[in-house]
């Protein structure tokens, strides 16, 4: 209870006050409590869905994650590729996300360290509790900390695997097998959106 009290306390301050900074565990901490409870909620999948989106742009570097999964082919692109770019990425990234933590019901997960690689980058590790159907899972969240007020979620390593490195990975897939034409990427990103 003591520990619940705190979170909030620093999330109000943090969102009340421009002189306050979050810090990467407590702001994790809190995104994942608001996602379990909204999991929890007895409300319509679509509902689900359509608020872990509001979440995800509060709380995540969707454009950062869209430009480091783009690799070195970001350089090459002109300003109205990387804005096409950027939009279908974001709506890639939300249904990707959203539809696939719609499935879970009320997940438990606890913060137990943390780790400041630099000004700009915290890791925090957190463990997603075991169920009946599942095993216990480490998840480990890369921070971005250039603006501590305003903390985010670059990426998410699962039992040591980097989901943006392998999204960066399929990308780089899809390039290679259509002469790196951007249009391509383009296309297999609208094509998930859209269906």
């Amino acid at each position: 209870m003591k520990k619940n009290l705190l979170i909030f306390l620093f999330i109000f301050f943090s969102t009340t006050s421009p002189t306050f900074s979050i810090e990467p565990d407590i702001f994790v901490q809190s995104t994942v409590n608001r996602a379990s409870k909204l999991l929890g909620e007895d409300i319509s999948k679509d509902e689900k869905i359509k608020k872990l989106k509001s979440i995800a742009k509060e709380t995540v570097d969707i454009k950062g994650i869209g430009f480091y999964t783009l690799g070195v082919k970001r350089k090459s692109l002109n300003d109205d590729e990387k804005k096409n770019y950027s939009k279908l990425f974001e709506e890639y990234f939300l249904k990707s996300f959203s539809s696939r933590l719609a499935e879970y019901t009320n997940p438990e997960i606890d913060v137990i360290n943390k780790e400041k690689l630099s000004e700009n980058y915290t890791i925090v590790n957190s463990v997603l509790k075991a169920t009946n159907e599942r095993p216990e899972i480490n998840i480990d969240w890369r921070i971005y900390t250039k603006d501590p007020k305003n903390p985010l979620i670059r990426d998410l390593i699962i039992e040591g695997l980097s989901l943006a490195r392998t999204q960066k990975e399929e990308f780089s897939s899809v390039l290679n097998s259509n002469n790196d034409d951007i249009e391509a990427l383009f296309g297999v990103l609208k094509e998930f959106s859209d269906n």
